[in-house]
């Protein structure tokens, strides 16, 4: 390895931080008392985060303001000013009684003066903003809120004019005090250092908790219909039934036999959410020719009238009726005419029992099922606070210079956070934790950072990512089993991204994760269930269903997140939730080829140390080989007691040499490193692919000798195992005749022979020394390779 790889990939590597966790107050407020008093309370809901001092400024409403004499209205703001930063509230026309009830929070920080400003303005349309009064309140005097206290009640503040000699006409209502942010208002204030961001902007850069909706499978049984007619009745219809619920159709197969009464019995399952915008729409349908389907009947179901299903006990069936309309030739007058002559019969029902799949089960992160009176009580308290990312790369361009606008979004079960936005820094600071419920610890916690393309200025987006389109910085996922319980892990994350280019380090994210057990005899009982609810194994889908049903899940889950406010967008979804992980990758194949070969790796290592026992490389491992394989033959009654007691030795060996680090991304395990530029062009590809036909041609070749290869090892595979079939089933009668012949032999010889001799001669045999043995192969090897095998008889 060069060094210039050695260092990208040492700089890959989880690194440990020593961040100042905890609260931590100063007496008197923020300039009072010269000590600070730690924190110890187990209860604290920011014990994972570096405490973060702001001066929070509370405008509630004003009365009695002087109107304008011209116009004899006044349409009043408030502008709060510490120092550089102003903050100004939404004004209201012609109100003398304004109500704004806004919050203003400035970073300590960055305060550089010694007096909070509140200005209440006129705003005019043409001339400058008419001045009203002020108040002014000394930065010394500003008192500390230590939660969990009460919010600090606001006073009447009369205003004083330019000076500050005399009072004017006018009060406002008023809370000044300093907190951190862990204080209720922190999530809805206007920020300082987001001062630069207006209009629309400004709600999505907000910090918020979203909740996944509550999805749904359902299970449509479309089991028959009745007095189905096409318009032309002079031959039976083909019937079939296709399905809509929403933008998911599916249909069921053509009824074998042309009938006016066809037979399905076929189940169709979809995804629902709730609340329930859908409704399930079925069409009986006439198949004409490969082109042409003809509709016969119709019926518009809402999805609130079906029963929900608890367990595997089947539901009632229920006949509908089909709307019909004619488009016969003597019809043409009554095409809108509804007919209910025809019905079909149905049994639908909405699964509470499954666990609807919208992420990968290899990082699932709830395996709970739909209906809440099915869940069980948590086992454990997962706690991660959010810290920093540093050293970001710039995302986008503003006013010609690189900036970076970062959120973070954690998603665990349904559960999903957003931090708030940091505008213009490289080294943003969250400094926010959450708390999730956990259920199950062999689950995974996904976090991934973005870069904020929604604040309504000149950006930019950089080189690759599409407009207003949130930049993805990278991503980090935990498994909660891998951590031990009640201990505050601090870790330095690389967020890594695949690129065309290759793989490149984005920033670090810097997170501190505790998982704090509730009931260990819970978690212990827990590890011998399955890890799905038990219908995906007493009724499971097929392969190709869960696919489907996971695509059709993790859309519905994009659309209903993307419309709360502030929106988390679906590009964001979609990146959390590993929407193209099924999609082909060479690189990817590569990996879990090299992931196999590494299982397999401890296999081949004991058969290459078994064979040099047998061959006497060091004699004196062969002679306790000898030994230990008497003892076993002379009391075989040890030998499952000596195989677990090995197993439990390298257990407790191996534990001194356990991960201190819950795992990370890994460049090398990925195949991310040393991967071809065109394979790489080909797994950013679009599908269907967007590239030009030669290259196409070249990347299907290459595909074909890959599956070539497959395809021999598979044939390899299989010509073994027809030749163990050829052993007994006489397509070789000679060699069939003196296999049962040596059946025959073996079977007296074992029974007259005790079976400690047998094992003793069988293995001092295979342990002979290499002077007794042949170069050439053995016997049995010889009879095996000459067996025939089916490949003969392939075209």
């Amino acid at each position: 390895m060069n060094p210039i790889s050695a260092h990208n990939h040492q700089d890959y590597k989880l690194k440990d931080t020593k961040p100042q966790l905890g609260e931590r107050w100063p007496h008197g407020g923020i300039r009072g008392g010269g000590g600070w008093i730690n924190s110890e309370r187990a209860t604290s809901t920011y014990d994972l985060v570096e405490q973060m001092f702001y001066l929070y400024v509370r405008v509630e409403k004003a009365r009695d303001l002087p109107t304008n004499p011209v116009t004899g209205n006044i349409d009043a703001y408030v502008e709060v000013k510490v120092g550089n930063y102003k903050g100004k509230t939404k004004h209201f026309e012609k109100k003398t009684y304004p109500e704004w009830k806004q919050v203003f929070a400035f970073s300590k920080d960055k305060i550089q003066s010694s007096v909070v400003e509140v200005f209440v303005r006129d705003r005019e349309m043409v001339a400058r903003d008419e001045y009203i009064g002020r108040v002014i309140f000394d930065m010394n005097e500003v008192p500390t809120r230590v939660p969990p206290d009460s919010p600090l009640a606001p006073q009447w503040y009369r205003l004083e004019d330019r000076r500050g000699d005399s009072k004017v006409k006018g009060v406002v209502m008023l809370a000044v005090w300093m907190g951190t942010q862990a204080d209720e208002a922190f999530p809805e204030a206007w920020h300082s250092d987001a001062a630069s961001v207006h209009g629309e902007g400004v709600f999505n850069i907000r910090s918020k908790v979203y909740v996944s909706p509550k999805l749904w499978y359902l299970r449509v049984n479309v089991i028959e219909a009745q007095d189905v007619e096409p318009n032309d009745r002079s031959q039976p219809p083909q019937a079939f039934v296709k399905a809509h619920v929403g933008n998911q159709v599916l249909k069921t197969k053509l009824c074998p036999t042309r009938t006016t009464n066809p037979l399905w019995n076929e189940d169709l399952i979809f995804v629902a959410a709730e609340p329930f915008e859908e409704q399930l729409v079925l069409t009986v349908e006439n198949k004409m020719s490969s082109a042409k389907d003809e509709k016969m009947g119709r019926i518009i179901l809402p999805l609130t009238i079906f029963e929900r299903r608890l367990d595997h006990r089947p539901v009632h069936s229920k006949w509908f009726n089909l709307e019909k309309f004619g488009f016969g030739v003597l019809e043409g007058d009554k095409r809108h005419e509804l007919k209910f002559s025809s019905r079909i019969h149905l049994r639908v029902c909405l699964e509470g029992a499954y666990h609807v799949l919208d992420e990968s089960t290899m990082y699932i992160s709830d395996q709970r099922p739909t209906a809440r009176q099915l869940w069980k009580q948590p086992i454990g308290i997962l706690e991660v606070g959010i810290l920093s990312s540093q050293g970001l790369l710039p995302m986008k361009t503003n006013d010609g210079r690189g900036t970076t606008d970062a959120y973070c979004v954690a998603k665990y079960g349904l559960k999903w956070v957003r931090t708030r936005t940091i505008i213009d820094s490289f080294n943003p600071k969250w400094n926010e934790q959450y708390t999730w419920e956990v259920y199950d610890p062999c689950t995974v916690i996904t976090l991934g950072v973005f870069d904020n393309c929604h604040l309504g200025g000149n950006e930019k987006p950089g080189s690759g990512s599409g407009s207003k389109v949130d930049s993805r910085i990278g991503k980090v996922r935990i498994r909660l089993s891998t951590l031990e319980t009640d201990r505050i892990y601090t870790n330095s994350y690389p967020l890594l991204v695949l690129k065309p280019t290759g793989v490149k380090k984005m920033g670090e994210l810097q997170l501190a994760v505790r998982f704090t057990c509730l009931s260990l005899a819970s978690m212990i009982y827990l590890y011998g269930h399955p890890l799905l609810p038990k219908m995906h194994y007493l009724h499971p889908f097929t392969v190709n269903q869960l696919d489907s049903l996971r695509y059709q899940a993790m859309n519905i889950v994009a659309v209903r997140l993307s419309r709360a406010e502030p929106p988390l967008r679906k590009e964001v979804v979609e990146y959390m939730l590993d929407v193209d992980s099924h999609m082909w990758s060479m690189r990817r194949s590569k990996a879990n080829f090299f992931r196999i070969v590494s299982l397999f790796s401890g296999v081949i290592s004991i058969s290459k140390w078994l064979g040099d026992v047998c061959y006497w490389k060091n004699p004196i491992t062969t002679i306790l080989v000898h030994v230990l394989f008497l003892i076993l033959i002379c009391y075989p009654e040890l030998i499952l007691p000596t195989l677990f007691l090995y197993m439990f030795l390298i257990g407790i060996w191996n534990y001194r040499f356990r991960s201190r680090h819950p795992p990370h991304m890994d460049t090398k395990l990925s195949w991310s490193e040393g991967v071809h530029p065109d394979e790489l062009d080909e797994e950013f590809d679009t599908f269907p692919t967007s590239r030009q036909q030669d290259i196409v041609r070249m990347r299907y070749d290459r595909l074909r000798s890959v599956a070539g290869r497959i395809q021999t090892v598979v044939g390899d595979m299989a010509t073994q195992g027809e030749r163990f079939q050829a052993l007994l089933s006489w397509r070789d009668p000679r060699a069939t005749s003196l296999f049962v012949i040596f059946c025959l032999i073996a079977a007296i010889v074992l029974y007259v022979t005790p079976f400690k001799i047998i094992a003793l001669v069988a293995g001092l045999f295979w342990l002979r020394h290499p002077r007794f043995r042949s170069k050439l192969p053995s016997v049995p090897s010889n009879f095996f390779r000459r067996l025939p095998s089916r490949a003969d008889s392939m075209l």
